[in-house]
C-alpha cells in the first residue's frame, strides 16, 4: 500500500476569498502548487499551508477547514502580526536577500526572528495532529527552514524531506546572519535536503562542515543519530503542457492578436516577478544600450515586459517599482516613433492562454536576473518553441544556466553583454535556432517536473531506509543488559578497545588526549577480570608511557606493533621504515601550504593530521594529498588510509585486523569478544571477528559491526557496567 505523502509549503495551492458571506476556493496559478499538481493527484498527497485568508472568526476557520480538507489541504491559521513578521519580515526581508547576496537589503530584527520561530513551531504541532510516523513529509522552501528538526524532536521516525527552492549562498555570506546556526540545524533534521543545483549542495555542506564541523561523503553527512543525504535536483516544468499550448484555440487566438498589434516586428520577451534579484532594470538599461548601438532595429522591434506584482506592501518593492516605470518612460519617450512604443510594459499577471501565445511568438526571451533558485520561465519558453525558432539569453546566475547551456549566457551585471547578445540573438541564423532549442527541449522533456518529484521521493525513500537500518542497529538498554550477562557468564572473554574516539574523545592535537584518572581506573578494574588488548593508531611511546602499568596488553600503529603481557615490543612481520623518506618531504610540503596542519612520525608510519587547520582548506588539500599519494605508492608496498581529519600512510597488510587475530591465536580459546571502534580502520577488526563476537561502531557510518552507538560516553558506560 503506497504511503501518505505530506507536502508542507506556506502556502495551500488555493486562495480564498468571500463573498456574500459564502467562501469561494480557487486553485492557485503558478510557483510551487503549479509545479507539484500533477504529482500531487497521483500520489496519494496531502498539503499542509497557511490558508491566505486573515480571520480571527473561529466559525470561519472551522468552515475553510472543513471545506478543504475534503480536496486533502489542511490550512494553517495566522494572524496579521505573524504575516507581518514571519513571512514578510523573517522570511523576505531577511533570509530572501541575503540567499540572494543583497546584503545592503537584509534586516536582522530578533522580533522577525522569534515569531519566524513560533509560526514554524505552529506548522510541526499541525503537521503532527495528522500525519502518521511512518509516512513521507516534503517540506518547501525557505519559510519553513526550522521545521525539520522540530519535527524529528517530537517523532524521530518519520521521513522527512526539505526542497530549497532559492539559492543557498556562499558560507561567506551565510555566516552574516545572526541565526546561521539554528538555520542548518533546522534543515539536518530532515533525511534529505534537496537543491535545484550542486553548487548550492555545496555551499551548504561547506557551512555544515564550518559551523558545525560536519564532513560528507559522497553528499552524506553523519548528524546525530542519522544520516543526511543532499543533493541536488533541477526543478522541470510539465513539459507536454506547454508544449500543446500554442495548438489550443484560446492560445491561437491570442497569438493572432499578438501578431497583428507586432506589426511584422520581432517580439523580444521579459516575464518577471517584481523584485531587485531579477535585474529588470540593468535589463531595460541594457535594451536602450542596444537601440543605441544598433539604430537599425529601431522601429523592427519591441520590448514586452510583463512584470508580474509582488509584495507591494514592502517599501523598498514600492520604491523598485517606480524605479522600473521612470525607465520605461524615459526609454519610451526618447525612441518611440508614431506608430512604434519600443516597450509594451505589463504590470499584471496573465492568463496561461497570454503567457503561451508570447513564448510562441516571441523571437528572444530576455531573462537576466541577478540570482535565482532555478527559473522555469526559462524552461516555459523552450517548451513552447514547437516551430523551433527563437533564442533565450540566459543569466549565469540563473539555476537554469546549468542545464541550458546551449542558451546566450550572460552575466547580468555587465550591460555591455547583455546588449551584444540581444544582437547575436536577432542576426542569429533559424538553423542554429533550431539546434540549440531542440537540445534544450530534449533535456527538459527528459526531466520534467514529474520526473523531479519522483526522483526526490525516490531519494527521501532511499535514504530513510537507509537511516532505519541504522536505528536497527542501535544498541538499546537492552542489548546492554545482555552484553552485560553474556560477559560475567564468560570464562575467558577478550575485549579489543580502539582508544581515540573510542574511549576518549578527539583531542586537537596527539598531546592533548592524555587518559583521564578515570579511565585508567576502569580499564584496570577490566584489566585484573579479562584479557584486554588496548588496540590503537598511536605510536608506542605513547601507549607505554599511560598504560604500561595497566594489566593490559597493546597494539600501536594499526597493529604494527604489538605487546604482550610481560614481554617487550615487537612485530608482526619484518617491517621497514625506508620509505618515509620519499614520503615525508610530500608531507611537509602539504604542511607548509595549509596552516595548522602536522607531520606525526611514527615508527612504520606516517601521519598527516588537520584537525586544526581550515575547514575547507583541509579538506581540499587531503584529496590533493590522497590522489599525490596513492599515485607514488601504486607499486609500494604501503597502504594510503584516509581517518577522521588524517592520513595515514604505513605497511599494506598491517591492519587492526591482523594484529586481533594475533592475540586470539597465542591464547586460551576464547568465549566471549568484546572489539570496539570509530573509524576506517576498526573495520579490519570487525570483518575478521568471528560471527559470535559483539562488535560496536562508535558514530554513525555504514559499518561491519553488530551495534552502532552515539558516543565514547556509551562504550564508557557498557566498560564500567561490565567492570562491575
Amino acid at each position: 500500500m503506497q504511503k501518505r505523502m505530506w507536502i508542507i509549503s506556506n502556502r495551500l495551492p488555493v486562495h480564498i476569498s468571500k463573498r456574500q458571506g459564502e467562501f469561494i476556493y480557487t486553485k492557485s496559478a503558478g510557483g510551487l502548487a503549479t509545479g507539484l499538481s500533477s504529482f500531487y493527484k497521483t500520489h496519494a498527497s496531502q498539503w499542509i499551508g497557511w490558508s491566505g485568508y486573515l480571520t480571527e472568526s473561529s466559525a470561519d476557520k472551522e468552515r475553510i477547514a472543513a471545506a478543504l480538507e475534503k480536496e486533502s489541504a489542511f490550512p494553517v491559521f495566522l494572524s496579521r502580526r505573524e504575516i507581518e513578521n514571519y513571512y514578510e519580515g523573517f522570511s523576505n526581508k531577511t533570509i530572501w536577500p541575503l540567499f540572494h547576496y543583497f546584503l545592503e537589503q537584509v534586516i536582522y530584527d530578533k522580533r522577525y526572528w522569534e515569531t519566524y520561530r513560533r509560526v514554524n513551531q505552529r506548522f510541526c504541532d499541525r503537521i503532527l495532529k495528522v500525519a502518521k510516523p511512518d509516512e513521507h513529509i516534503w517540506i518547501h522552501d525557505y519559510h519553513l527552514m526550522l521545521l525539520p528538526a522540530m519535527l524529528r524532536e517530537k517523532n524521530p521516525q518519520l521521513k522527512i524531506g526539505f526542497f530549497l527552492h532559492i539559492p543557498f549562498p556562499s558560507f561567506e555570506v551565510f555566516r552574516t546572519l545572526p541565526w546561521r546556526s539554528e538555520l542548518m540545524q533546522g534543515m539536518l533534521g530532515a533525511d534529505l535536503i534537496g537543491f535545484h543545483t550542486h553548487d548550492y549542495a555545496r555551499h551548504f555542506l561547506s557551512a555544515a562542515s564550518r559551523l558545525l564541523g560536519l564532513e560528507h561523503v559522497l553528499m552524506r553527512l553523519t548528524y546525530e543519530d542519522r544520516i543526511v543525504k543532499v543533493d541536488s535536483f533541477p526543478m522541470g516544468i510539465d513539459f507536454a503542457k506547454f508544449e500543446q499550448a500554442p495548438e489550443k484555440p484560446a492560445t491561437e487566438r491570442e497569438i493572432s492578436r499578438i501578431q497583428y498589434r507586432l506589426g511584422g516586428q520581432k517580439l523580444i520577451l521579459s516575464i518577471d516577478r517584481l523584485d531587485y534579484s531579477k535585474g529588470i532594470l540593468q535589463r531595460l538599461e541594457a535594451f536602450h544600450l542596444f537601440l543605441q548601438q544598433h539604430p537599425e532595429y529601431r522601429e523592427k522591434v519591441t520590448l514586452l515586459l510583463l512584470v508580474v506584482p509582488s509584495r507591494s506592501r514592502v517599501e523598498s518593492y514600492r520604491q523598485l517599482k517606480l524605479k522600473v516605470d521612470s525607465i520605461v518612460g524615459r526609454i519610451n519617450g526618447e525612441h518611440a516613433t508614431i506608430g512604434w512604443t519600443p516597450i509594451w510594459y505589463l504590470y499584471r499577471s496573465a492568463p496561461f492562454h497570454t503567457l503561451s501565445a508570447m513564448y510562441h511568438l516571441a523571437d528572444v526571451a530576455l531573462i537576466t536576473p541577478f540570482r535565482d533558485g532555478m527559473n522555469l520561465v526559462a524552461k516555459e519558453f523552450v517548451a513552447s518553441k514547437t516551430n523551433r525558432r527563437g533564442v533565450l539569453i540566459l543569466s549565469e546566475m540563473a539555476g537554469a544556466a546549468a542545464e541550458l547551456g546551449e542558451a546566450l549566457l550572460i552575466n547580468p551585471f555587465n550591460i555591455d553583454e547583455i546588449a551584444a547578445a540581444l544582437a547575436k540573438a536577432l542576426e542569429m541564423a533559424g538553423e542554429e535556432q533550431s539546434r540549440r532549442l531542440q537540445e534544450m527541449q530534449s533535456k527538459i522533456k527528459r526531466y520534467d517536473v514529474t520526473r523531479w518529484a519522483q526522483d526526490f521521493v525516490d531519494g527521501l525513500q532511499q535514504v530513510s531506509e537507509q537511516n532505519a537500518g541504522l536505528r536497527s542497529n542501535l544498541m538499546t538498554s537492552e542489548d546492554e543488559k545482555k552484553i552485560v550477562d553474556r560477559f560475567r557468564r564468560s570464562k575467558n572473554p577478550t575485549l579489543f578497545l580502539d582508544y581515540d574516539g573510542t574511549l576518549v574523545p578527539f583531542a586537537r592535537t596527539p598531546a592533548q588526549a592524555r587518559p583521564p584518572q578515570g579511565l585508567l581506573d576502569l580499564l584496570c578494574r577490566l584489566g585484573a577480570q579479562t584479557r584486554l588488548v588496548l588496540i590503537s593508531g598511536r605510536r608506542k611511546q605513547d601507549l607505554d608511557e599511560w598504560f604500561a602499568d595497566l594489566p593490559l596488553e597493546l597494539s600501536a600503529e594499526h597493529g604494527a606493533w604489538i605487546k604482550r603481557k610481560g614481554e617487550d615490543w615487537t612485530t608482526i612481520e619484518p617491517l621497514t621504515g625506508e620509505w618515509k623518506s620519499d614520503i615525508l618531504p610530500i608531507l611537509e610540503a602539504t604542511v607548509a601550504r595549509t596552516p595548522g596542519s602536522f607531520v606525526e612520525d611514527k615508527d612504520y608510519s606516517l601521519v598527516w593530521h588537520y584537525r586544526k587547520a581550515d575547514v575547507g582548506l583541509g579538506q581540499i588539500r587531503a584529496r590533493e594529498l590522497t590522489n599525490e599519494l596513492l599515485y607514488m605508492t601504486a607499486n609500494l608496498n604501503l597502504q594510503v588510509m584516509e581517518g577522521d581529519k588524517i592520513i595515514e600512510i604505513k605497511n599494506a597488510g598491517i591492519n587492526k585486523g591482523r594484529s586481533a587475530l594475533f592475540f586470539l591465536a597465542q591464547a586460551v580459546e576464547t568465549d566471549f569478544i568484546l572489539a570496539a571502534g570509530d573509524d576506517y580502520t576498526d573495520e579490519f577488526l570487525f570483518k575478521v571477528l568471528p560471527p559470535a563476537a559483539t562488535t560496536i561502531k562508535v558514530g554513525f557510518r555504514m559499518t561491519e559491526a553488530r551495534y552502532n552507538v552515539k558516543s565514547h560516553q556509551q562504550v564508557r558506560q557498557l566498560l564500567e557496567k561490565m567492570s562491575l
